[in-house]
């Protein structure tokens, strides 16, 4: 079985554990989520690989991590993700990326990310739900981060922290590359 034939029927397998743990129906899960009932059966029958964004906003409406989601490994307390496990969810063809490094449930789900962006680039992102703080911590390059649109430069060695809840871009404007490791603290599902 491939990595994505494993992604897709962890994703199956998980959405439908948290959405009947969490007492959704699949038209509440789908509301919550704003994606589609028949979206929701097509990934809970692994009858589909859905876009990142679509999987961040079911983890967001379950109130748990993406790692959560696609995790296909269930074992002890201490998880190593071997590099080759991360999880790239996103690129360009210029070599901007991400990378799921690692994540938990502490009480809501907690994720590590490793980004690059290319000069010139940008990742908007949608609002998360209210509470959920990121943290970045800039390795390389300058970050421009923009937040509920105003502007913050994120020079090398820098870091800043942030409440997720409104909308946020990620950007290099600079002549190099710009890396990042985030962190990602999302409040569980009252």
């Amino acid at each position: 079985m491939s990595d994505l034939d494993l992604l897709t029927q962890s994703l199956a397998r998980n959405v439908k554990r948290w959405r009947t743990e969490r007492g959704f129906t699949l038209d509440t899960l789908a509301a919550r989520a704003g994606v589609s009932r028949g979206m929701l059966i097509q990934i809970e029958q692994a009858r589909t690989n859905p876009s990142i964004g679509t999987v961040v906003k079911i983890g967001d409406a379950l109130g748990i991590s993406i790692t959560t989601l696609l995790d296909y490994e269930q074992g002890s307390t201490v998880r190593i993700v071997p590099a080759e496990q991360a999880v790239r969810l996103w690129h360009t063809d210029a070599g901007s990326y991400n990378r799921l490094l690692a994540g938990t449930e502490a009480p809501g789900p907690l994720e590590m990310w490793d980004w690059r962006l290319m000069p010139g680039e940008q990742s908007p992102s949608e609002p998360h739900p209210v509470g959920t703080v990121e943290l970045v911590h800039v390795t390389a390059g300058e970050l421009t981060l923009t937040v509920d649109g105003v502007k913050h430069l994120v020079p090398t060695g820098a870091s800043a922290a942030f409440e997720a809840s409104t909308q946020h871009t990620y950007g290099n404007e600079g002549d190099v590359p710009m890396d990042m490791v985030m962190a990602v603290s999302v409040p569980p599902v009252r």
